[in-house]
């Protein structure tokens, strides 16, 4: 098969700065969303993380089945991912008891495993590489297992190291400039620097949803989840308009 038939069946986005924009506010949803389910709605972290499971699977069902690359698809599986990310990180480092630190070695390990194992049987983990069912399961469990690493990693930083949502917001923002900078200046691996920089995208958008949602004593502005959660979403549909608007144009 040729690269433009290849690229055709990839249902992945292009990587540019809307798709790092929309990936910030769908980590940021994830947040505000899952604490909304399991808090908010007092449905704990375990009845959380099994609703936002099923949505999960049914989103990667339908995305894995689909013919070619639809947005607003793609986009809603990405953010039932963070959203189960978030309740099952929650559940396992509060819940199960094994704290933050804990949970971020326990998920770094699975995450570390699954792009091993997707390396060691399809050859590759760039994402331009997606453009098979098998491909693409490897890379939505890889997503799912970096978004409930984020969480972890987000509130370990957050809270354990002191720094709260600010100061992490900063960590992972500065982090973040490293890699871009990285990207342009240095010969380091594209697909090495992707996954890192879509790993650390989950932990800021944590601390920047936390900032948002958490009490004024702890550092939050102790905004509404509901009203935090639906103007992120709007503001995402808002992007995805303008991604499919842009890349439309660039076809014509």
């Amino acid at each position: 098969m040729n690269t433009t038939k290849l690229e055709m069946l990839c249902k992945v986005p292009e990587v540019t700065l809307i798709f790092w924009i929309i990936k910030i506010l769908a980590t940021t949803l994830g947040e505000t969303g899952g604490d909304a389910v399991s808090m908010s709605m007092n449905l704990g972290y375990l009845i959380g993380t099994a609703i936002f499971a099923v949505i999960f699977i049914v989103a990667v069902t339908i995305q894995i089945r689909a013919k070619k690359f639809n947005p607003a698809l793609y986009w809603a599986t990405i953010i039932a991912t963070t959203t189960v990310g978030t309740t099952l990180a929650d559940f396992a480092d509060r819940s199960l008891g094994i704290g933050y630190a804990g949970g971020t070695v326990l998920l770094l390990t699975l995450l570390m495993a699954s792009l091993y194992v997707w390396h060691r049987t399809m050859g590759s983990v760039a994402v331009d590489t997606v453009n098979s069912p098998k491909s693409e399961a490897f890379y939505w469990v890889t997503i799912m297992f970096s978004q409930t690493l984020g969480t972890a990693l987000g509130d370990w930083t957050a809270d354990t190291a002191g720094l709260g949502y600010t100061g992490g917001a900063l960590v992972f923002g500065t982090m973040l400039a490293i890699i871009a900078v990285a990207y342009y200046r240095t010969k380091i691996s594209h697909t090495v620097l992707f996954w890192a920089a879509f790993i650390l995208t989950r932990p800021l958008g944590a601390v920047v949803g936390d900032f948002l949602d958490k009490p004024i004593a702890k550092g939050g502005l102790e905004l509404s989840r509901y009203s935090a959660s639906l103007t992120l979403l709007a503001l995402i549909v808002v992007c995805i308009f303008m991604f499919s608007h842009k890349a439309a144009a660039k076809r014509h």
